[in-house]
């Protein structure tokens, strides 16, 4: 899950950001109106957490912007503006949720997840391919019912993955879903991960190499043996 939070208090911004990484969340930050346009505008993000009170572009002018977009992403709004004429006509913006400050880190990230779990209610809340079976909410991971133990970004990874039912999934796009964008275009860690990935999931291999093209869940699992395409 890609996030943007908007929020012009640099102490609580880089708070939230690192607490929402340790939940594997990748977090990109905009301290001001202009700066969260330009980055809705370059890049894919699940959710929004927008401070209304921002320089530049206020956070009303970034959700109406968002909503305008016709992206649908899902807009939390983080404020102290507590009165409930604030809340209505955060919502009456186009907000899905609205937390006031102060808060704890804790709800923000249930918040997050349940947003999250309603965007993607084409899908079921758990996902399941292979006998792979991926809970997002919990951040379960289970191989013909034993338990694999992942990293955050090993997870984060395989979310994407399962996500795309057994299609295509380019380096770039798992740099862009599972990173923040302060990833180097240029690294490793995508291959990296992927390969720890397949280490920790076990035999056969699960995750196909696509050469030149990406990543996939292979469906038939269990035809993939040592010696197929691994890095």
């Amino acid at each position: 899950m890609r996030v943007l939070v908007v929020e012009d208090e640099v102490f609580l911004a880089e708070a939230v950001r690192d607490g929402l990484r340790l939940e594997a969340m990748a977090v990109d930050i905009a301290g001001d109106g202009d700066s969260a346009l330009e980055l809705l505008g370059v890049n894919s993000y699940d959710l929004v957490v927008l401070d209304r009170d921002i320089p530049g572009p206020s956070g009303d002018e970034v959700a109406r912007w968002i909503v305008a977009s016709g992206s649908g992403i899902p807009i939390l709004m983080l404020t102290a503006a507590d009165r409930i004429d604030d809340k209505a006509s955060g919502f009456g913006l186009g907000a899905d949720d609205y937390l006031t400050k102060p808060f704890e880190l804790r709800e923000l990230v249930m918040r997050l997840r349940a947003l999250d779990r309603r965007r993607a209610y084409v899908r079921p809340p758990v996902r399941e391919i292979a006998g792979l079976r991926l809970d997002p909410f919990r951040r379960e991971v289970f191989r013909d019912g034993r338990y694999v133990a992942l990293t955050r970004k090993q997870f984060a990874v395989l979310d994407v993955l399962v996500a795309a039912e057994g299609g295509v999934v380019s380096a770039e796009e798992l740099l862009e879903r599972a990173w923040d964008e302060n990833a180097d275009p240029f690294t490793n860690a995508v291959r990296i991960t992927v390969s720890a990935l397949r280490k920790r999931l076990g035999e056969p291999w699960l995750i196909v190499t696509v050469p030149g093209v990406g990543y996939r869940i292979d469906a038939g699992a269990d035809t993939v043996r040592p010696g197929r395409t691994r890095e």
